[in-house]
């Protein structure tokens, strides 16, 4: 039997050492699917229910094993689906391929069914690189250029492959005019800044007494230099959201998330210190960056990242330095003065020890019926040392954000830019096939498991024993509550909540699990948070632990600004139909800053 374009595609994807594929089926990839056949399902299709969670999938594989995530979709409506997936790692600058059918080529421009102009419909998303195939010998190289540019630059590119093509006899490029020959192999630029720019941001940094640090998830692969560059300056660090598992949570002058979502002692940091060095983020909240003085910045900055597009965007820095983080911090070390004044430092210690306290105490006030922060606070030291964890878009993302603490080789990811809901269950499921030997937390809101949780839920029940270490364990907030946005109205914009917007219908959803064969745990009390965790983190393959939750306790930014409170208060005045509660809570989670060992905000 003669090779067709989609044997040739898939064996390409094994040259590349792709191992999962994550999708769905449908007739414009008929050529491919069948070729799967043929090929014994390598590499392997991982059905998802639904395009956009194949997507997520891959976006979780890629975030989570640091290689190239690949999805697959059908013409029309499956190449549409993708996009809120691939869209979500183009942000968070994922590198992603996404291989997508289309109508026969003897189709196109006849208003055909499931017709779509696809060359335009990605053209944003995978702006670096999206080619339709239309002859055989345009491969290999199309597929090795979506490869190589999705790897490179941490992006999303786009193979478009009308039906008919894929099932067309495959014929290599020849060597002869207007063809492109192609290869596999990739190496990587060790990408260190001038001597001269190094020098200057030393300077900088040296000069400065008060050094705060903030890294992102570029700074992953320098956490040993970040480490040694904060002893050597006396500095605290701070982490964006995507960069929480950069360092542990258990070195004391780490101060943890930054931002709305982040932490006292990181608002802290960055108000007070007069010299800012960002690693390897994008961060894009600059008010909770250091604070000007006048129209000047307050602090001196530096800033370390390897796209030279990214640099100079959120803070007047007077140093930009383009490069890898490991290699540039390797470079600059030598250069920088050991601090003997470690007042700054044993001041953001105090800080941070202060807000692991008041933290204990937020956990352990009552609601009705349980407060979610005692969730994440008694599952973060159950949490294993190997732990993978994924946060979904709502309000639990605050409680991932500050209760959470990273330690050993625990990894953590969410949606950092896009946000986008659902993101969290489909995560954990690609990392499951990154690392089957690893167990897996999703933590979910009831808005996103509705969203599209509930479906993934199928996936995983038909997915677990393919898995060596069968643990993944979602945690359902169940408030009845679009909770985060509720939270925006009354903060924000001082409006009550707009019940036919924000309020959602019941579902069990531990007793949905179970019709799966999958363990559910109901909890309804503060007493059973704790053994539900344990039987949970227990249990011989995937569980969910549904908990009911109290919709009125707040997720109070590190410093809620006078603007923010009274819009909160204009909100209850407004008639907000959770007022009374909004109020107590509130006041509750509010003064236990104010207790012994906390500070005044």
């Amino acid at each position: 039997m003669s090779t067709t374009v989609g044997d040739h595609v898939l064996q390409r994807l094994r040259d590349w050492q792709v191992e999962h594929v994550f999708g769905y089926g449908g007739d414009g990839i008929n050529g491919l699917l069948a070729a799967w056949e043929r090929a014994g399902d390598r590499p392997r299709f991982i059905q998802a229910r639904h395009e956009e969670l194949a997507a997520l999938e891959a976006v979780g594989y890629a975030k989570l094993s640091g290689r190239t995530g690949v999805c697959v979709g059908t013409s029309g409506p499956g190449a549409i689906h993708l996009l809120n997936g691939l869209y979500d790692a183009k942000l968070d600058h994922v590198p992603l391929v996404a291989i997508v059918g289309q109508t026969s080529r003897s189709a196109m421009g006849g208003a055909y069914q499931q017709e779509v102009d696809l060359l335009s419909l990605f053209k944003d998303v995978a702006a670096d690189y999206c080619q339709m195939v239309t002859v055989p010998e345009q491969l290999p190289n199309v597929l090795d250029r979506a490869m190589r540019i999705a790897a490179s630059r941490r992006t999303v590119t786009a193979v478009i492959l009308p039906a008919d093509v894929q099932e067309l006899e495959y014929t290599p490029p020849a060597h002869a005019f207007k063809m492109v020959p192609s290869s596999l192999d990739q190496t990587w630029p060790a990408t260190v800044p001038a001597d001269h720019d190094l020098r200057r941001a030393a300077d900088v940094l040296n000069s400065g007494e008060r050094v705060a640090v903030l890294v992102g998830q570029g700074a992953r692969g320098a956490a040993e230099e970040v480490k040694e560059l904060a002893e050597l300056l006396g500095a605290g660090v701070a982490k964006a959201l995507l960069g929480k598992d950069v360092l542990s949570d258990e070195l004391p002058w780490v101060t943890g998330a930054i931002g709305l979502l982040g932490t006292r002692p990181s608002y802290e940091l960055m108000t007070d210190c007069d010299t800012l060095l960002v690693i390897g983020s994008n961060f894009p909240y600059s008010q909770f960056l250091p604070p000007y003085d006048g129209d000047r910045p307050g602090a001196r900055g530096v800033q370390i990242d390897i796209d030279p597009t990214m640099v100079g965007l959120r803070y007047p820095f007077e140093v930009n330095l383009v490069g890898d983080a490991k290699s540039t911090l390797r470079a600059l070390l030598p250069l920088l003065d050991r601090k003997t004044d470690r007042t700054w430092q044993e001041t953001v210690q105090k800080n941070v020890a202060r807000w692991w306290e008041v933290l204990d105490r937020r956990a352990a006030v009552s609601a009705d019926p349980i407060n979610p922060e005692r969730v994440f606070h008694e599952l973060s030291p159950r949490l294993p040392d190997d732990a993978m964890v994924t946060a979904d878009s709502g309000s639990g993302t605050n409680w991932y954000a500050r209760h959470i603490v990273m330690r050993g080789r625990m990894r953590g990811t969410l949606s950092g830019t896009l946000a986008t809901m659902g993101c969290a269950l489909p995560y954990a499921v690609g990392a499951k096939f990154a690392h089957p030997g690893r167990p897996a937390y999703a933590l979910v809101g009831d808005g996103a498991m509705q969203m599209n949780g509930i479906n993934e839920l199928i996936t995983v029940a038909s997915c677990w024993r393919d898995w060596t270490d069968p643990r993944l364990v979602v945690a359902v907030l169940h408030n009845n509550d679009l909770n985060q946005v509720t939270w925006e109205l009354r903060a924000m914009g001082g409006s009550p909540q707009f019940l036919p917007s924000q309020q959602l219908p019941d579902f069990p959803y531990a007793g949905f699990a179970r019709t799966l064969g999958l363990p559910g745990i109901l909890v309804e009390t503060p007493e059973q948070v704790a053994p539900a965790w344990d039987e949970a983190l227990g249990a011989d393959r995937p569980c969910v632990v549904e908990f009911l939750t109290d919709p009125a306790v707040p997720p109070i930014p590190p410093h809620a600004t006078w603007d923010q409170l009274e819009k909160a208060l204009q909100s209850i005045v407004r008639g907000d139909s959770d007022r009374i509660d909004v109020i107590k809570e509130g006041v509750k989670t509010k003064v236990q800053e104010f207790l012994p060992g906390g500070k005044p905000s």
